[in-house]
């Protein structure tokens, strides 16, 4: 999908930028509960999803806290808080709701293909790992989002769950797993583009790819004045529209900035670029079928969770693993060096300086994950798979992550490692930033921005129903109805096509 519609016109009731899962998800929500409204999406690259939701540039695990030991910290008393993971594991519940309810409705071939059936494993070393993964596993088996975890510290169940891990391990050093057959691995980019198919096709939707957006600002009428200019001919496009949505992923912090609003001052952002050891031998891929998330190393950031990776990308089987962080100025992959210095603004001077200086382990870790040498990756590998080869694997560079760095009362300025939405007072406007679990969690992202953006029509009968048509657990606590997970997740399963293993991996 790479053309774009010239003859849209001067006006429209939402402008989405970026042509990225979040724009693909909002503007399908949208347009289901009000059909009759027009949208212009713009895109300065000249495909969708080529960024952050791209398969090679996204981790594509399917965030649902299964096992991210990232999201279940251990607290000072030694008990382990899985509110993170049960927050996770629901929203990632909803997106999948989401996605069965328009793989339903539509026929796309993008949206059957998107999502695959892959065990969701951890793995831990060590005598305190060990510990921590079983009370780990104790307390996020008692939620009925997490009931059929399996733990285990036998080394030949181990050996069947992930025998590439297992090989060639020292047979007396302590090590545990966890699996959670539910797990999936998704290719946002195919969903993606699978939701702008759909949207392409429905009457009041124009698309204006290899566009950037130079200009936004709100008049006293209310409407936001777009400017946008074709990268390929120069030429301006200008449109009015009462709703904007930034979801331009690294390119959304400057956006922020151009649009003036109170809400958006402070804000700054850090950028993390991404690599991937990706194998070559296809004898090596075929005998992993699983993602296993270790522990990072301490004092590591969470971005840094090492990960041995099955993807099926474009029906192939791929394994990754990863990531290895790296520092560039740019915002996005296809950026510009200028990005971070340009973003820089006596707004958010002080709380990026404060938060800079508070968080120099992360930059130390930066430039040692910059330093490191193929030797240096391939050590890395063999922690978790003893027996890696260096000619099997070959370095893959992901997207770039901009992580949030925002005022804060108490310390002046605090960098985070999640998403967050900023919207304006008037709800007419609203920036996603951040990263992880971003594109996981997209559909309640969304869910939250248009109940506090269309406050008014979010209200009525006919929108709240539309949300259980689209969402069946709309409202209600997944983890407080053991039956409605059950049912849910049946139906989810069967529509995603989610009871087998792809062939591919089989």
């Amino acid at each position: 999908m790479s053309t774009t519609d010239t003859s849209a016109p001067l006006t429209a009731d939402i402008v989405l930028i970026g042509a990225g899962i979040m724009s693909a998800t909002l503007g399908m929500m949208l347009k289901e509960l009000r059909p009759e409204l027009t949208i212009a999406i713009f895109e300065r690259l000249d495909v969708a999803a080529a960024e952050s939701s791209d398969a090679w540039n996204n981790a594509g695990t399917g965030h649902s806290a299964f096992c991210e030991l990232n999201y279940t910290p251990e607290k000072a008393d030694g008990s382990i808080d899985i509110s993170k993971a049960i927050k996770i594991a629901e929203q990632f519940e909803q997106s999948k709701q989401f996605w069965a309810y328009l793989a339903e409705k539509y026929q796309v071939k993008e949206l059957t293909r998107f999502i695959n059936h892959i065990p969701h494993m951890s793995f831990v070393w060590g005598d305190k790992n060990v510990d921590f993964l079983r009370k780990r596993h104790a307390a996020l088996v008692q939620s009925p989002l997490f009931q059929g975890m399996l733990y285990s510290e036998n080394r030949d169940e181990l050996m069947q769950w992930m025998p590439l891990i297992m090989e060639g391990r020292d047979p007396q050093q302590p090590v545990a797993a966890t699996r959670m057959d539910l797990g999936t691995d998704v290719n946002f980019g195919s969903l993606t583009r699978g939701m702008f198919t759909l949207l392409q096709a429905k009457p009041g939707v124009s698309f204006f790819f290899h566009h950037e957006v130079e200009k936004l600002k709100q008049k006293e009428d209310g409407l936001w004045r777009i400017k946008a200019k074709n990268l390929a001919s120069d030429a301006e496009v200008k449109i009015r529209a009462p709703f904007v949505f930034i979801g331009a992923g690294g390119g959304s912090l400057p956006l922020l900035i151009k649009s003036g609003i109170p809400e958006g001052a402070g804000f700054g952002g850090f950028p993390v670029s991404g690599q991937w050891l990706k194998c070559v031998n296809p004898e090596v891929i075929a005998r992993h079928h699983a993602k296993v998330y270790g522990k990072a190393s301490v004092g590591s950031p969470p971005m840094s969770v090492p990960h041995l990776d099955t993807r099926v990308i474009n029906g192939k089987q791929e394994l990754l693993f990863g990531p290895y962080a790296g520092f560039s100025t740019k915002f996005l992959k296809q950026g510009s060096y200028l990005d971070l210095p340009l973003s820089v603004k006596l707004s958010n001077m002080r709380p990026m300086i404060i938060a800079g200086l508070k968080n120099m382990s992360l930059t130390k870790y930066l430039i040692d994950q910059v330093r490191q040498s193929p030797e240096d990756r391939l050590e890395a590998l063999q922690e978790y798979m003893p027996t890696a080869q260096g000619p099997d694997w070959e370095l893959e560079i992901a997207g770039q992550r901009v992580q949030v760095i925002k005022k804060d009362a108490k310390e002046g300025g605090v960098l985070e490692f999640g998403t967050e939405v900023v919207a304006a007072s008037d709800g007419s406007i609203a920036a996603l930033l951040g990263a992880s679990p971003g594109a996981s969690t997209a559909v309640s992202i969304m869910i939250n921005l248009t109940q506090r953006c269309f406050p008014q029509q979010a209200a009525t009968p006919e929108w709240q129903a539309k949300m259980r048509e689209m969402i069946p657990s709309f409202g209600q606590e997944l983890n407080d109805n053991p039956q409605l997970v059950e049912e849910l997740r049946a139906h989810t399963s069967a529509v995603l096509g989610l009871n087998q293993m792809p062939a591919a991996v089989q």
